[in-house]
């Protein structure tokens, strides 16, 4: 019989927050000192949840591997001093994160976005006290698709991995929460490219919003 559950894990970028906005900002003012041309917005938002370097290789696609590490070095100096100024919650997600509470279960963070950015875009937008955990992509030696990050963020939280699940927007978030024996639930409202089908991913549930989150937990018969 499958336990009770006990704590809901989630993705960063593309699942609990909509990040795109500052990280595509960030981008064209980086292409702005380059004297090159914005990108539209649509264009880039599917990179973000791949992280720093493809966003800023879809903005400099020829760029060779050291121009590459210095202008990813410089998107994000920009992108750190300007980390919430349209960054949110997705709809609802306020609304799931309460009611997982007053459900008794915990909510913890396990992102590949490094610290120094994870930790004071949390505290700026004043919801770090609601996770259980937060575990970044520099707080280990392993990163998602690596299952350890997700195991090590229910060491955190005090529960047991199969009395977890995993929410995110990535194939990799798939590979790790199966790879630590915790159900995947995909967040289509998440960064996915148009041409994407993510039922190939082989997750577990998938959420067309954040409150679909709370219908599934609902339906698994584990409340």
């Amino acid at each position: 019989m499958a336990l009770t559950l006990r704590a809901v894990l989630f993705d960063l970028d593309g699942t609990v927050l909509d990040t795109a906005p500052d990280m595509v900002g960030a981008l064209n003012r980086l292409l702005d000192e380059h004297a090159l041309a914005p990108l539209p917005f649509d264009e880039v938002r599917s990179a973000v949840s791949h992280g720093a370097a493809r966003v800023v290789k879809t903005g400099f696609p020829h760029a060779e591997a050291e121009h590459l590490a210095a202008l990813q070095q410089r998107f994000l100096e920009i992108y750190r001093g300007a980390l919430c100024r349209e960054t949110r919650l997705f709809a609802g997600m306020d609304e799931v994160l309460n009611t997982l509470t007053s459900w008794r279960m915990k909510s913890g963070i396990v992102t590949n976005k490094a610290a120094w950015l994870t930790d004071p875009l949390l505290t700026d937008l004043g919801i770090r006290e609601r996770f259980a955990c937060v575990v970044s992509g520099d707080t280990l030696a392993e990163r998602k698709p690596h299952p350890l990050p997700l195991l090590h963020a229910a060491a955190l939280a005090f529960v047991r991995p199969d009395e977890c699940i995993y929410v995110g927007d990535a194939q990799r978030d798939v590979q790790a929460a199966h790879a630590a024996e915790m159900p995947a639930l995909v967040a289509n409202y998440g960064y996915l490219r148009a041409d994407e089908d993510s039922t190939v991913w082989g997750g577990d549930g998938y959420l067309n919003r954040p409150l679909d989150l709370l219908d599934w937990l609902k339906a698994s018969g584990r409340l």
